[in-house]
C-alpha cells in the first residue's frame, strides 16, 4: 500500500447520473492523489464503468463537480489528455495497424521519449510480442485486452483509468497488474480503477468507493 501519496490530482463532488430518468449515481465525492490508488467496487450495474466514463469525460454527469489540478476537467483540452490514459469497456482501435504499429504511433503521438524502446519493453511485459505484426482484429479477447493496457502504458501518464483490467488475465496475468500499479503509484501515477477481484483490490488499492444498484 501506498503511504506516501503526494497532494490532490482528482476531486469529485456530488456526481449525479441518471439514465431515461434511472439514476445510476447518486452523489459521489471522492479525492484521488498522485501516488495513490482507489478502487470503485459494487455488483454490475451499480455504476462502476458510468463513473469511470464521466470522470474520463466521455459521459457527461446529470450534476457535480470533477476536478484535475484545480480546474474544472474537460476531456477536449489538451492537459487533460496528456495527464489520462484510460482502459475503458468500450476501447476501440486502428483497424489497419497492426499491435506494434499502433501503440508506436499511440506513444509517439503523446510525445514518449524513444517510443520504440518503450513499445518493446511493453510487448515483453504483456506477452504480446509473438502478436505484434497482427491486426487487432486477429487478436484473442486476451490479447485485445493486453493491447489495451498497453496503449496505457506507451504513453506518459499522471492518472490511470482502468475499468476492470483484471478481465481475460490469467493468476500470472493478474499478479503481474497487481505488481504493475504499485509500481505505477511507486511513480507517482494517481490510479482509479474497477475491480471484481479482492485480491487485486487488496494488493493494490490505499482505499475503496462502493457504489450500488
Amino acid at each position: 500500500m501506498s503511504t506516501s501519496a503526494g497532494p490532490d490530482l482528482l476531486y469529485v463532488s456530488g456526481l449525479t447520473k441518471s439514465y431515461s430518468q434511472v439514476p445510476v449515481l447518486r452523489d459521489i465525492g471522492f479525492s484521488l492523489r498522485s501516488g495513490e490508488a482507489v478502487a470503485v467496487v459494487g455488483p454490475n450495474g451499480s455504476g462502476k464503468t458510468t463513473l469511470l466514463k464521466c470522470v474520463a469525460g466521455v459521459e457527461d454527469a446529470d450534476d457535480g463537480v470533477i476536478e484535475l489540478d484545480g480546474a474544472r476537467l474537460r476531456e477536449s483540452e489538451s492537459a487533460t489528455r496528456a495527464a489520462m490514459a484510460c482502459l475503458l469497456d468500450d476501447a476501440e482501435y486502428f483497424p489497419d495497424l497492426s499491435v506494434i504499429d499502433h501503440l508506436t504511433l499511440y506513444s509517439w503521438a503523446h510525445g514518449m521519449e524513444d517510443p520504440d524502446r518503450v513499445v518493446a519493453s511493453v510487448l515483453r511485459e504483456l506477452d504480446l510480442h509473438a502478436a505484434a505484426n497482427q491486426l487487432p482484429v486477429t487478436l484473442s479477447s486476451g490479447q485485445r485486452h493486453r493491447l489495451g493496457l498497453a496503449s496505457c502504458l506507451v504513453r506518459p501518464r499522471r492518472l490511470l483509468l482502468l475499468d476492470e483490467p483484471e478481465q481475460r488475465l490469467d493468476a500470472k496475468g493478474r499478479a503481474w497488474l497487481a505488481d504493475r500499479l504499485q509500481a505505477e503509484k511507486a511513480a507517482g501515477v494517481a490510479i482509479l480503477f474497477t475491480s471484481h477481484d479482492r485480491e487485486l483490490v487488496g494488493a493494490a488499492a490505499d482505499r475503496t468507493i462502493e457504489v450500488v444498484a
